[in-house]
């Protein structure tokens, strides 16, 4: 098995989709997400973090690696699959990885799929001071009732002019909303997919 997995043509704008803390590359958020940009003509790279690797590997569940390593790995896929200027970003955890790389030369923008603003029940821990600073552009996806930062909550946020933030209808951290909301995960996840291809081509284009 692959620690990396690519969807579409070497041809297309490219996205390098990083996961969550607590599951890899072929967990099916990201699958659908790969896949739907795919259909919009974007090639996607997912990979996967040396923790995850060796789950994979002897299927011991272990925590995420501390972000210096993260940072480097990540680092290492962007300078082995960038050509050109790409756009990153990932799920959660590995949106947050990104977006402390957007400065990267190779990296044109960042896209951060629920980004985790802070542990559920704790906002003191906040986790976002660098979007205060970002220069390059960032997209934020953020359900608007997600406990890692509610809408509410991230409206109160000193973010950039840099990142925009668009909010997923009552979506969870997997952007997954209420059954009584009128609204599907399916739906949600399509949204999520359109925004974010229209912005990897606005950055491709621009760059």
């Amino acid at each position: 098995m692959t620690d990396v997995i690519i969807n579409g043509k070497h041809s297309d704008p490219v996205f390098i989709f990083a996961h969550g803390a607590g599951a890899g590359m072929e967990h099916p958020f990201m699958s659908a997400v790969a896949s739907g940009l795919e259909q919009k003509g974007i090639q996607v790279i997912r990979f996967e973090f040396p923790y995850m690797q060796k789950r994979r590997e002897d299927g011991k569940k272990r925590p995420p690696d501390r972000a210096p390593k993260l940072l480097e790995h990540f680092q290492s896929v962007i300078e082995q699959h960038a050509s050109s200027s790409v756009v990153i970003g990932g799920k959660s955890m590995g949106g947050r990885m990104a977006s402390l790389l957007a400065e990267h030369h190779q990296v044109a923008a960042a896209a951060c799929l629920g980004f985790p603003f802070h542990p559920p029940g704790k906002p003191e821990n906040f986790k976002g001071a660098h979007l205060a600073s970002i220069e390059k552009p960032c997209l934020i996806l953020q359900g608007e009732r997600d406990t890692f930062g509610k809408k509410e909550e991230v409206a109160e946020f000193s973010l950039s002019k840099s990142v925009k933030v668009h909010y997923i209808p009552d979506g969870d951290h997997s952007f997954k909303p209420s059954k009584s909301s009128g609204f599907t995960e399916e739906q949600n996840i399509a949204q999520a997919v359109e925004v974010l291809s229209q912005f990897i081509f606005e950055v491709a284009n621009a760059s």
